[in-house]
């Protein structure tokens, strides 16, 4: 069987997809098609010798959509400095589409990154590079780009200090004008400011308008020169006595106050991604190796599989491992989200940067470097926080015409008040430097992104990891989801659920019966009916002659007496009445509960019933989706009693019985086409074509192998509340974002005309060029600080 890929474009719908991966399923020679409609993708098996990729391109042709082979795509994840703002992501994002073997290009504002896929055979990660600093930014390596954003922070703490050290004295000295030789500090202070702690602002713009756009950098780089380049020539008699003005103060202040306000972003942005570096801060540094020479201590990255290692208590577990000597606690909660440290023993799996709480252990290595859980939790907490949700579509169109925009409205409000309101030409000049300063894309440009940084982090703690960002903002919107029986509402394994003595016969010698009938069978149910024994406090006695019989059950010498335990033809045969404990029987069987039947020397005991248990947490988890106005589902290839006793104790709006696996894709295809948003929550191998179906596909239980789970959204717990807490946070973080576009276009819409001076004539009031740039850096911190409330939700869930 030969795999390929094809970019399919041209579709509009999830429909479309459907339509070709029905169309390519009934030709003969294709095995698989699975088309991913939101990365407009086919996934196509076939066998060569019936068909070639070219046929299934000219296929995919006919059906009225275009198809190229894809090249196997490398990835490349990068840090980037000098963005500024929105126009900033804008601009690099389309340099980058336009290099030649680029397919996606997604840039983060808010992580200062940018992420690649691009066809190796046509360029490479250098030449990526390339682009990126042509385009007039500083691509850094990832895990340099980590260490460097420490730097970033500190080198906008200082140069603000710098910045408004030299402004202070200007703004001091402002009534001491008439003093020459106060102007000439004034202008030499100024000058430093302009052209060192400004010089970024003229390099961004540059850059941008040498990529024919604009950004923030031009703004902020044209109202400093125009104040300050006025203030010089005024200082040197360019404009006669008339107009000869010297504002010195406006232009470093502006600075200064510009500069406060990309300390105060970093340090908020800073935050908003502490959840991520807190997992990575968790990474062991060393790791106590054990060789023939002894115990060794050596860097946690030379470990290698197979490698047995030694971890005290209080130590972290250098690497993913099985545990082969020793039993101890270990503090999970970077994994699970749960507080409580979980039990460990020989032969249980232990996950790489958790915490041995207790006693010593030995651990055999199974997993290093980019297979390891944390690696993998990383690499997918990264690349959510990189996805644009779709909701960043409309803050991105109108980043892309702001500063033109604003430019123009800077000009008009030049013009109107000096030309038609006759106003002094210094207070029209100074109306349109705050025009220009006062307006910023940068809040555009932080609000989703922040907002997605920090849910993800508060997903991230509580065992919810998010393969998208783009999933908080499509969870939402669910109406509808439907949930697997086994492993998703119930536990995955039957357990003895009630112990029926017939007439008689005490609970506990019924008990003991059952434990030693079951002791030496392998079946689930008798090995589920031994658990359950002991677990109520009954042991098992040595039996004799025992034999299985398949169909029917076992039979075995209890201290000289005949045991039977299994189904009722096992004791029809042996001429055992079971009639006492009919209408129990009656009763549980229809409940869709598994009985085992128990007689000794020839007289009925009693039955004991098993089933697969619903998790304590399921019918609250319903109850909880109905109030959140979701309708829930079940579907499970188990038969309509059993179905229905489970979907009542759940308390399911509705539920479909004996569904063959192949089937559930169907069903979440059905509820799609009827125009629902539809959510699968399942274990993630099973219900694998089901849930990448789904709009929101849930995998269930995810626990120590993240990477090969399908879905959007992997819950690492076996626990159902999860997805209502996900639901909740997905509501949350878009409640979040709205709330920063609205705060972010309201500051433009009322902060333009205020700086404009439409308050001027009712109240007297305009605001000075320095004040309108402090206005502007502030709105930047404002939203990321809005964005960074939602961990108060985390709190809450």
């Amino acid at each position: 069987m030969q795999k390929a890929t094809f970019a399919i474009s041209g579709m509009s719908c999830v429909n479309c997809a459907a339509r070709i991966e029905k169309t390519l399923s009934d030709t003969a020679g294709i095995s698989k098609a699975a088309v991913n409609f939101a990365m407009e993708e086919l996934l196509v098996e076939f066998d060569e010798n019936l068909i070639s990729g070219e046929q299934i391109r000219e296929s995919i042709t006919k059906l009225g959509y275009a198809a190229r082979p894809k090249a196997a795509a490398g990835e490349l994840r990068f840090g980037v400095q000098g963005l500024h703002c929105a126009s900033c992501v804008n601009n690099l994002e389309k340099k980058l589409h336009a290099a030649p073997g680029v397919h996606a290009a997604v840039v983060n504002l808010a992580q200062e990154s940018a992420f690649v896929r691009f066809d190796p055979s046509a360029i490479d990660a250098a030449g990526i590079y390339d682009v990126v600093t042509a385009a007039g930014y500083q691509p850094v390596p990832e895990g340099q780009a980590r260490e460097d954003e420490s730097r970033s922070y500190r080198s906008q703490r200082n140069w603000f200090i710098f910045s408004l050290a030299l402004s202070l004295p200007i703004m001091l000295t402002m009534g001491m004008h008439h003093n020459r030789n106060v102007l000439w500090m004034n202008l030499l202070l100024a000058t430093v400011v302009q052209f060192s702690a400004g010089l970024t602002f003229y390099r961004g713009s540059f850059f941008a308008l040498k990529s024919r756009s604009a950004n923030m950098d031009v703004l902020v780089a044209l109202g400093t020169s125009a104040a300050y380049f006025y203030s010089l020539f005024a200082f040197f008699g360019a404009f006669g006595e008339q107009g000869g003005d010297v504002f010195f103060e406006t232009s470093a202040m502006l600075i200064a106050f510009i500069r406060f306000g990309k300390y105060l972003e970093a340090r908020t942005r800073g935050k908003a991604g502490e959840a991520l570096k807190k997992l990575l801060r968790l990474q062991a540094d060393k790791a106590r190796l054990i060789t023939e020479e002894g115990e060794k201590e050596v860097p946690a990255s030379l470990v290698r599989v197979g490698d047995l290692v030694l971890v005290r208590a209080g130590e972290t577990i250098p690497a993913d491992g099985e545990i082969v000597e020793g039993s101890s606690t270990v503090d999970e909660s970077m994994v699970t989200g749960e507080s409580v440290p979980a039990e460990k023993g020989p032969g249980d799996a232990v996950t790489g940067a958790t915490i041995n709480r207790s006693a010593l252990l030995k651990v055999r290595v199974t997993r290093v470097g980019e297979e390891t859980l944390l690696a993998q939790i990383v690499r997918m907490v990264q690349e959510a926080q990189a996805d644009k949700a779709p909701i960043q579509r409309f803050a991105d169109r109108i980043s892309g015409v702001f500063v033109p925009v604003v430019v123009a409205l800077s000009l008009v409000t030049f013009l109107i008040w000096f030309l038609a309101l006759h106003e002094p030409f210094l207070f029209a000049f100074k109306l349109a430097i705050a025009v220009v300063v006062i307006a910023c894309p940068c809040a555009m440009g932080l609000a989703t992104p922040t907002a997605i940084m920090v849910g993800s982090g508060v997903g991230l703690s509580r065992g919810i990891l998010i393969k998208r960002g783009s999933v908080l903002e499509h969870i939402s919107r669910l109406r509808l989801i439907l949930l697997d029986k086994t492993g998703t509402l119930t536990e995955g394994r039957p357990t003895l659920t009630d112990v029926i003595p017939a007439p008689g016969v005490d609970e506990r010698q019924l008990l003991t019966y059952l434990a030693s009938a079951e002791a030496h069978s392998s079946h689930p149910l008798a090995q589920a009916a031994l658990q359950g024994a002991r677990e109520r406090g009954s042991l098992p006695d040595p039996v004799s002659d025992y034999r299985e019989k398949g169909g029917f059950g076992v039979s075995c010498s209890y201290q000289g007496t005949e045991l039977l335990a299994g189904n009722a033809r096992l004791l029809e045969e042996a001429g055992v009445p079971a009639s006492p404990i009919a209408e129990e029987a009656a009763r549980l069987a229809g409940e869709g509960k598994s009985l085992i039947y128990l007689a000794a020397g020839g007289k009925l005991v009693g039955i004991a019933a098993l089933a697969d248990r619903l998790k304590p947490s399921s019918a609250a988890a319903v109850a909880e989706m109905r109030q959140l106005g979701i309708r829930t589902f079940m579907i499970t290839g188990d038969q309509q009693a059993v179905a229905a006793s489970i979907a009542s104790s759940a308390g399911v709006d509705g539920f479909e019985a004996e569904v063959l696996p192949e089937r559930k894709q169907q069903v979440v295809r059905e509820y799609q086409e009827k125009g629902e948003a539809v959510g699968m929550v399942g274990d993630g191998i099973n219900d694998a074509p089901a849930l990448a179906r789904a709009d929101i596909g849930i995998a269930i239980g995810g626990g120590t192998d993240v990477a090969k789970e399908t879905g959007d959204l992997i819950l690492v717990k076996d626990d159902l509340m999860d997805v209502v807490r996900a639901v909740k946070l997905g509501r949350a973080t878009l409640g979040k974002i709205k709330q920063n576009l609205f705060w972010a276009l309201f500051y433009n819409i009322l902060g333009i005309p205020v700086a404009a001076g439409i308050l001027y004539y009712p109240f007297g009031i305009t605001l000075k060029p320095e004040f309108a740039g402090l206005a502007m850096a502030f709105s930047s911190v404002s939203v990321v600080a809005n964005s960074l409330l939602l961990k108060r939700v985390g709190k809450k869930l």
